[in-house]
Order: structure tokens, then C-alpha cells, then sequence
């Protein structure tokens, strides 16, 4: 082999490995930028805030329900009127709702956030419910 065959071979090897470094670059910093982004919502699933108000108004009515010390099918005839209802007052339908669920369960970190606003909330009518005077 000649000295301009060998030349041919090695720059071609040395071309091919800057372009395989400089493309696994690209690739490297193409993962860090998408990771790096933060992934919206997708149209339809309710904000946390929107979310984290419709749980505290299901939680506190299965309380007044719970409370009623009834059957649990008669339990149930109350309750799905009062859900209809608030699911209207909010505007949300059961596919929104099942699209939020879906969205949040899939993003544990900002369900927990929710959860510890809707924990949050509930503990403080609490607290005011006790504090306020009992009249009759």
C-alpha cells in the first residue's frame, strides 16, 4: 500500500470519527435541551388549582353523605346528583375528568402538590368550623 492509500484510509477514519463525536454531541445536548423542557398540559386536563378545587367539594360532600349514616346504594342516589351538579358548576365532563386523572397519575410530583393543597384546604374549614361559635 502506498503512502497516499494509507494517508486516503486514515483521514477518512479520522473524518469519520469527528463527524460521529460532533453528531453524538448533537444527540447528547438534543437530550439534555428536551429534558430539560418542561411538558404542558395537554388541552382539556384542569389545572392543579381547577383540580384541587373540585376534589375538595367531592371530598366534603361524601363527608356530609358519610356522616348521614345511611345505606351505600341510598348514599349513592344522593351523591351522583350532587356530582352532575358540580361537575356542571365547573364545566367538566367524565372525559375531562378521566383526561386529568390519566395526565396527573402519569406526573406523580404535581399530583402530590394538589393532594397537599387539597389536605391543606380541608384541614383549615376545619379548623374555622371548630373555632366558630356554636349558635342554635
Amino acid at each position: 500500500m502506498t503512502n497516499f492509500a494509507a494517508y486516503m484510509i486514515n483521514s477518512r477514519q479520522v473524518l469519520f470519527t469527528l463527524r460521529s463525536r460532533v453528531g453524538l454531541w448533537f444527540v447528547v445536548a438534543g437530550l439534555i435541551f428536551s429534558a430539560c423542557q418542561k411538558e404542558k398540559r395537554p388541552e382539556g386536563v384542569l389545572s392543579p388549582e381547577e383540580l384541587s378545587k373540585l376534589m375538595v367539594e367531592l371530598y366534603l360532600a361524601e363527608a356530609r353523605i358519610g356522616g348521614q349514616n345511611m345505606a351505600r346504594d341510598t348514599a349513592m342516589k344522593y351523591f351522583i346528583p350532587f356530582e352532575e351538579k358540580l361537575k356542571g358548576r365547573y364545566g367538566v365532563s367524565d372525559s375531562i375528568i378521566r383526561i386529568t386523572y390519566q395526565y396527573y397519575i402519569s406526573h406523580p410530583e404535581e399530583l402530590e402538590k394538589i393532594y397537599d393543597s387539597v389536605i391543606d384546604t380541608l384541614s383549615l374549614r376545619e379548623q374555622k368550623e371548630r373555632t366558630r361559635p356554636y349558635v342554635n
